[in-house]
This record gives structure tokens, sequence and C-alpha cells, in this order.
């Protein structure tokens, strides 16, 4: 398993965009769906769009925060490719959305909460920085994870 870089707190570029993705997670939540949220950032950090879980709300068993998004980049930029673009989201990628990721050949993933159940970026398993595979991601894990964490927990506790 290669090092993820884990943020730091002081110089942290990327608490802003998880932020802008913990009030996408919170959208989910009427539906009843977990909440998860993902925005998609253009090369030049410009937010290209945004994404939560939306499974229970459409009956899309792939309507995952991180697929729903980069679906959405990718209409934006009318170009299945991501390439330069970050995704920042606030629970570890799954196995599906990781293999997304690598297929979108976005240049980042940036996460929050590590998902140590289904994990795909680290935590389980490592599928986005699979030396076999043609394209891999940066990844910066950490980014606000307490609160990340603490988002899902409610949710979880709630239910």
């Amino acid at each position: 398993m290669l090092p993820a870089h884990t943020h730091d707190p002081v110089r942290d570029p990327w608490r802003d965009s998880m932020r802008l993705a913990l009030q996408e997670a919170a959208r989910a939540v009427p539906a009843g769906d977990v909440p998860v949220g993902a925005v998609v950032l253009g090369p030049d950090g410009q937010l290209l769009a945004t994404g939560h879980n939306e499974r229970e709300a459409t009956g899309d068993p792939t309507a995952h925060a991180e697929v729903v998004a980069l679906r959405r980049a990718a209409a934006k930029l009318g170009e299945w490719r991501l390439p330069g673009c970050t995704l920042v989201v606030t629970l570890e990628p799954c196995v599906m959305c990781a293999g997304a990721l690598v297929q979108s050949r976005v240049a980042r993933v940036v996460y929050g909460a590590d998902d140590e159940k289904a994990g795909a970026a680290g935590s389980l398993w490592d599928l986005v920085r699979d030396r076999r595979l043609n394209h891999r991601p940066e990844v910066v894990r950490g980014v606000l994870a307490e609160e990340c964490a603490r988002q899902l927990t409610d949710f979880f506790r709630d239910l």
C-alpha cells in the first residue's frame, strides 16, 4: 500500500472545498440517503460540479456522491476525461467510486473520513493507486476528518 498524503491543518488548501462537500452531504439526508457529499474542482480550482448520495432518492445503486459529481462535471465539460481535476469527498471512496475516479482520469482525490469497512483509497483496499492501472490519482486523506466522521455518526445514531 502506498502512503497517502495527510493534510496539514495549518496549510490546508482543501478545507474550504471540504466544507462545500459537507454542505452537499447534508442534502442527502431528507431522502434517507447516507450523508456523503462530493465536489469536483477544475484544474484552475474552480467548482465544476457537486453531488451527494442519491441511491434512496433515485433507486440507482450507482448514485454515490462521487459518481453523481463526476457525471455532472463530465457533462459540464462535455468530456468524460477529467484531467487536472480534483474530487473532494467527505468519505473515502468505495471500490466502485475508486474505479470511476481512475476511469475519469482525475488528478487527485481528497477525502475526509476513512472508511475501514469499504474504503478503496488506502484503508481496506488501495485501488486508486494500484500500480497495475494506467492512471493513479494523488490521494490526500484526512481533510476535516472529524467533521466528516461526525456527520456520518450522527446520521446513523439518529436512525
